[in-house]
């Protein structure tokens, strides 16, 4: 299955779109929202590990809600060196299915669902990682594209 392409912006304003992107594999995960436990795990986790990613020519983009000023509040406060997205009208999770009903201490209401995508240079899907747990992920990631050297 191939992804579509899209254009979103960074903490900076600057769009970037999919297909600009010319790596030989692509990670795009969704995660719910800056500066929460979870989420900052996976982003301090995938930035640590941007040079092992940059070695396989894979590129790591971070996908959620909220606006570029979120984005820049939360990689300055944890250093994060990831390219962050914002996608404030949920258009791109929802096309990729991500965007749902989800439940939190009783509470059903309406986000992004944590889930990862691997894409070739060509945009078609090679993995998509369903359940998420952040901690530890992107070293699972990271193993995943080395077995597919």
């Amino acid at each position: 299955m191939k992804s579509k392409n899209f254009k979103l912006k960074d903490k900076f304003g600057k769009p970037h779109e999919l297909n600009d992107f010319k790596e030989k594999y692509k990670v795009i995960y969704f995660y719910p929202k800056d500066n929460t436990p979870g989420c900052t795990i996976e982003a301090n986790q995938f930035s640590e590990l941007l040079k092992d990613f940059k070695k396989l020519s894979t590129k790591i983009i971070g996908i959620s809600g909220g606006d570029e000023k979120s984005k820049t509040k939360f990689c300055e406060k944890y250093n994060l060196k990831v390219l962050l997205l914002s996608d404030p009208d949920f258009k791109v999770s929802k096309d990729f299915k991500v965007y749902g009903e989800k439940s939190f201490m009783g509470r059903k209401f309406l986000g992004i669902n944590r889930r990862t995508f691997i894409l070739d240079k060509n945009n078609n899907i090679l993995k998509v990682y369903e359940k998420v747990n952040a901690l530890g992920h992107a070293k699972e990631v990271l193993d995943f594209i080395k077995e597919l050297k």
